[in-house]
């Protein structure tokens, strides 16, 4: 399962970009365009939900000074290994101040290449 964890670093590393950039191509590429996201945290009774066409640009503008990390705890291959989800911790250092969530991303094969479908993140504060 060392591709996926290769998947993962270079996606997060895409993010890392993007905060330095404020683009967000790289980030994009990663995604299917089926791609559907939720984010949530314990104030909200239902999750936020986010499609491919999202404006990530503005998300990346909010963040100066960011950095994403993420430990996986599970990777489970699916759907004849045409699927893969991994389960594990996000962390954001936002102005040196750490913000977890627990993270749940489906990761999709589509034209030989490995898309992220689903994203499901929940703030842990």
């Amino acid at each position: 399962m060392d591709f996926v964890k290769d998947l993962l670093n270079s996606y997060f590393k895409a993010w890392n970009d993007g905060f330095v950039s404020k683009n967000s191509d790289g980030i994009r590429d990663y995604m299917s365009k089926s791609f559907v996201g939720y984010w949530a945290h314990s104030n909200l009774d239902k999750p936020d939900v986010y499609y491919y066409d999202y404006d990530l640009n503005s998300v990346l503008r909010q963040m100066d000074n960011a950095e994403k990390s993420f430990e996986a705890v599970s990777i489970t291959k699916r759907n004849n290994e045409n699927e893969i989800l991994v389960l594990g911790r996000e962390t954001n250092l936002i102005n040196g101040v750490p913000y977890y969530a627990q993270c749940m991303f489906v990761w999709r094969k589509e034209s030989n290449e490995w898309k992220l479908l689903r994203e499901y993140i929940e703030l842990e504060r």
